[in-house]
């Protein structure tokens, strides 16, 4: 077993009595969304200005953006940001012999460093398509995502107790629906490629990707914390899923970073977040809902998300590739915002109030069960 850092402070340096704090889930919780706000403050203008000195700056080229001539040279991989404090966070104030909290950073820095080399590809190529083609970056999606599902399901493996892996939930309903057996795999893979890929679509304008990944990981950490905790499960009639708990201090702890890179990615940017920050959000709320059993809450929580890639996929799929014709100005759905003379700030802040309202919405389906 693993000491989490407070456990060890507490039993090798005397006069840290008051350490005992650390033992309720909710004040690590809120700490870890401190610390990485704070330590995204602190660091965030230094990294800012070594991205631009080291020429790491935004090459976007992309026509359907009215303004993306205008953005061009902003610093980029601003997601190291958030990384590294939402991490920091984590080891410091997680318990890390915790299975749920390691599954969920691995994937939370497995895809930050997917980014990171998409990232800094396309600044050396000087071009937004210099990055890595669409095949590797399915392919390091796919193995990690069947790593994931191999793991989650494994009986030896799996954190989760024996023949509950793969039961499936719903929202509203106290108890699974059926249980997909090793089919689960197969859609734990989809939701982990879905939700990733759903976020980075949304990082399009500035801060209009974070705002709506703090309210879905706030949410998924209230979630976190009821269904960890015994008491609060029997009484809300969640299945109890020990250990579940930490995940609620990782989220909390994006939360924090991400409040911290929004201090500086706010309309007009000073940085981006790039492919490292975005790919990083969307596998921790990938890998969270499914470790919480809550996959299908992020339709609703995430609908943001979801809005996003389906318009994308309907302009693509259905119209471009069946019609032969576009259905929608621009896709995704924000681009058509901008196409119709909408100010960047005023989408950014409509889209940041839907996403707060559906995040309200997800916790009312608390007490609706």
């Amino acid at each position: 077993m693993i000491p989490d850092v407070a456990e060890f402070v507490r039993q090798h340096v005397s006069g840290f009595e008051t350490l005992r704090l650390f033992d309720y889930v909710t004040v690590r919780a809120m700490v870890a969304a401190l610390f990485a706000f704070v330590i995204t403050i602190i660091f965030g203008r230094r990294v800012i200005v070594w991205l631009f000195r080291n020429r790491y700056r935004d090459v976007s080229e992309d026509a359907l953006t009215a303004d993306a001539s205008s953005k061009r040279g902003t610093p980029t991989m601003g997601g190291v940001l958030m990384l590294g404090a939402a991490t920091a966070a984590y080891v410091l104030f997680g318990r890390l012999s915790n299975p749920f909290g390691w599954m969920a950073l691995s994937a939370f820095l497995y895809f930050g460093v997917v980014g990171l080399v998409d990232d800094i590809r396309k600044v050396r190529a000087g071009r937004s398509r210099g990055g890595l083609s669409e095949r590797a970056k399915w392919i390091a999606q796919i193995a990690y995502a069947v790593v994931f599902a191999v793991v989650y399901l494994h009986p030896s493996l799996s954190p989760f107790p024996p023949g509950f892996a793969s039961q499936f939930f719903v929202p509203f309903l106290k108890i699974p629906v059926g249980n997909l057996g090793w089919y689960y795999g197969l859609f734990a893979v989809f939701v982990i490629l879905a939700i990733t890929n759903a976020v980075n679509l949304t990082d399009g304008l500035d801060g209009l990707a974070v705002v709506p990944a703090i309210s879905t990981a706030a949410v998924y950490a209230v979630f976190a914390y009821i269904i960890g905790n015994k008491f609060q499960a029997e009484y809300l009639q969640f299945e109890y899923i020990p250990g579940t708990e930490e995940l609620a201090v990782l989220c909390s702890a994006a939360c924090g970073a991400g409040l911290g890179f929004l201090w500086f990615n706010a309309y007009p940017a000073e940085v981006f977040m790039g492919d490292t920050g975005a790919l990083a959000l969307g596998g921790l709320l990938s890998t969270t809902a499914l470790l919480l059993k809550q996959e299908l809450l992020f339709v609703l929580v995430g609908g943001v998300f979801v809005v996003e890639v389906g318009s994308s996929l309907i302009q693509g799929k259905i119209g471009e590739a069946i019609a032969g014709r576009r259905l929608m100005y621009r896709a995704p759905l924000h681009l058509s915002f901008r196409h119709l003379g909408v100010a960047e700030p005023r989408v950014v802040i409509r889209f940041w109030i839907v996403s707060i309202i559906l995040a309200l919405a997800g916790l009312l389906t608390i007490k609706v069960r």
